[in-house]
């Protein structure tokens, strides 16, 4: 991986000028937004307790943009990414602008997602443990990452209603799939996820508590487009044993909340698009968390998780066929952390919540609230 990062500078340089680009250009996206009107009020699923510009996502556009026109070969998977990246902000910024209808909003992430395909980003195989490589049909892959592309957009989506917590969970993630791309000697994408790294850090400058801009839909698209084609590109086109898990690991906290949220609408008979108080970061809220407790807490979440994905990687347990005593207890060790840390966290926003009455009661008015919102 060093040896990959010594002949490939341009992972650091990339990262840097994401960062300096993203952190100058931010204060001048929010008053452009103001001028507009592009503005979130305090309700709904917001936290906010004053009028915030959104669509930092353009800052974070040219903050990946640029870098990656300046560093990146411009060869097909390159084009095809940064076209879908362009119309992913696009469709998110017109959103952030007027509000799309929820089909309208999906078409352009289907559109955005299906971009990179047709440059060749695509899943061409999965390595499954003990099964090994499978190759997969034109068929069958393409849907599949298109599919795999769309969700994690929504899930960035649903995941930014804190400050800094989208941000920083998307900048853990891009952290984590530059190391592992360098360590399977992937410069191209390591530089990417490197570039995405930078524009988030230099992001959370103006976003986290008090935040003084939002990503808004084009940011969250953005990152979630970008991170999806990255999962693929960089990671499940290889054949590493572990690359199936490595992208679920690392994108484990939003995967997780949607999947929570999705399924608490469908109980309630409540629109999947809809927005309504029911995400983990709410939840922490409701038992009594500051906003950047509440992020800070998932963040160290997040990068315990990424910690397991990177062990996955670097610590070989079984190498060569013989199971390794010290590298064994090592992987078991960090996966138990990792495990123990996520049932304790279900444990502190679920079990705890229906244990104390007068928390229960505040999440049946906010949920009665929505639904009142929705009729």
């Amino acid at each position: 991986m060093w040896e990959t990062l010594t002949d490939n500078p341009e992972v650091l340089y990339g990262a840097v000028l994401a960062l300096l680009i993203v952190i100058l250009l931010t204060p001048a996206v929010g008053g452009m937004a103001r001028m507009l009107g592009v503005v979130d009020r305090p309700g709904g699923r917001r936290l906010n307790r004053s009028t915030v510009p959104r669509l930092g996502g353009l800052a974070l556009f040219f903050g990946i943009f640029v870098p990656a026109l300046a560093f990146l070969p411009m060869n097909q998977e390159t084009k095809g990414l940064l076209l879908g990246a362009a119309v992913a902000t696009t469709v998110g910024a017109i959103d952030d602008f007027r509000g799309l209808v929820w089909w309208e909003k999906l078409g352009g992430q289907i559109l955005a997602a299906a971009i990179p395909t047709g440059f060749g980003i695509w899943v061409h195989r999965f390595t499954f443990p003990i099964l090994g490589v499978h190759a997969l049909p034109e068929w069958v892959g393409v849907p599949l990452t298109v599919l795999w592309i769309v969700a994690l957009m929504n899930m960035v989506n649903f995941l930014d209603g804190l400050d800094g917590l989208a941000a920083g969970v998307c900048g853990i993630s891009g952290f984590t799939f530059c190391l592992i791309a360098l360590s399977l000697g992937r410069p191209d994408p390591a530089l990417l996820a490197a570039v995405v790294f930078g524009a988030c850090l230099g992001f959370l400058r103006h976003n986290f508590y008090p935040a003084r801009i939002f990503m808004g839909d084009s940011g969250a698209m953005l990152l979630g487009f970008t991170l999806g084609a990255l999962a693929i590109q960089g990671l499940l086109k290889t054949a590493a044993v572990a690359t199936l898990l490595l992208p679920l690991l690392v994108l484990a906290i939003p995967i997780f909340d949607t999947s929570f949220v999705v399924a608490k609408r469908l109980k309630y008979r409540q629109p999947v698009y809809g927005a309504d108080r029911y995400h983990l970061h709410h939840r922490f809220m409701n038992i009594g968390f500051s906003q950047p407790r509440a992020a800070l807490t998932m963040w160290a979440w997040c990068a315990i998780l990424a910690g397991t994905a990177l062990a996955t990687r670097f610590i070989h347990p079984h190498a060569h066929g013989v199971w390794r005593t010290g590298p064994t207890i090592a992987v078991a060790l960090i996966g138990a952390v990792a495990l123990a840390t996520s049932i304790y966290m279900v444990y502190l926003l679920e079990i705890v919540k229906l244990a104390n009455p007068r928390i229960r009661r505040r999440e049946q008015a906010a949920r009665e609230a929505a639904e009142r919102r929705t009729a």
